[in-house]
């Protein structure tokens, strides 16, 4: 499990560690346990076109890093932040959200120009190449509620456009088992400790990113070529925002 391994102080003895370990099997097994992205259609219904400057959306799909550093590839995107949603602003820190009783998600909030994406788009990346919306409670192998998939929408209209695209792709049968994924509205975001924002630009050769996360944006670039860019936007050249 992820949970209360990854602190500054074990970072570099876990690497060394799990590097020997992702060396024997990476090879061999990365197609069947790799992340797998999936092309699925677009949403039938989304937002109104805005005139905003931006607008902010937030999910949850396991671990936060590889679901900030898929959306920091994605163009319209002004910023992707880790951090935690779901439960009360007195417990949201890794060490104790990562016992998974305080009712938060490893989250990520993006801040996106709704005239170069749409939040229905946003929807669209999420269900194919971020995550696996069919698992419940867990992802890849990350387990509990601390990592279930979950859209915290910012707004009704979000709302509606989340829960008409999940019952779309469940009608469609496009995945294997239906969509765990919930929708949890009002409910607040609280940013994730320093060490863990732009984890995957970072720590490009950490094992757990390599395995688990760098697929994610290889499927990014494969299936949404005309939406992947090349240079993530930076929550260290963005700040993290309220």
């Amino acid at each position: 499990m992820k949970n209360r391994t990854k602190t500054p102080y074990t970072l570099t003895a876990f690497a060394g560690a799990a590097l020997v370990l992702a060396g024997l099997t990476f090879g061999a097994t990365t197609n069947a346990t790799a992340e797998e992205g999936i092309a699925i259609p677009a949403p039938a219904i989304d937002q109104a076109a805005s005139t905003a400057a931006t607008e902010t959306a937030i999910f949850a799909g396991g671990c936060f890093w590889g679901v900030q550093g898929v959306f920091q590839h994605v163009e319209g995107v002004k910023n992707a932040v880790s951090g935690y949603a779901g439960g009360a602003k007195d417990t949201a820190a890794y060490e104790t959200v990562g016992y998974g009783k305080t009712g938060h998600a490893e989250s990520v909030r993006v801040t996106f120009d709704p005239k170069n994406v749409t939040y229905g788009h946003l929807l669209q990346i999420y269900f194919s190449v971020a995550h696996d919306p069919t698992q419940l409670n867990r992802q890849g192998p990350d387990t509990g509620t601390q990592y279930r998939s979950t859209v915290f929408p910012t707004s009704e209209e979000q709302a509606r456009v989340a829960k008409a695209y999940i019952d779309q792709l469940n009608k469609a049968k496009i995945f294997r088992a239906a969509i765990a994924t919930t929708i949890e509205p009002g409910k607040a975001f609280y940013p994730a400790e320093a060490y863990h924002q732009d984890f995957l630009t970072q720590n490009p050769t950490y094992p757990y990113i390599v395995y688990n996360d760098l697929p994610k944006i290889e499927n990014l670039k494969k299936l949404f070529p005309s939406d992947y860019r090349d240079k993530p936007v930076l929550v260290a050249q963005t700040g993290i925002g309220n």
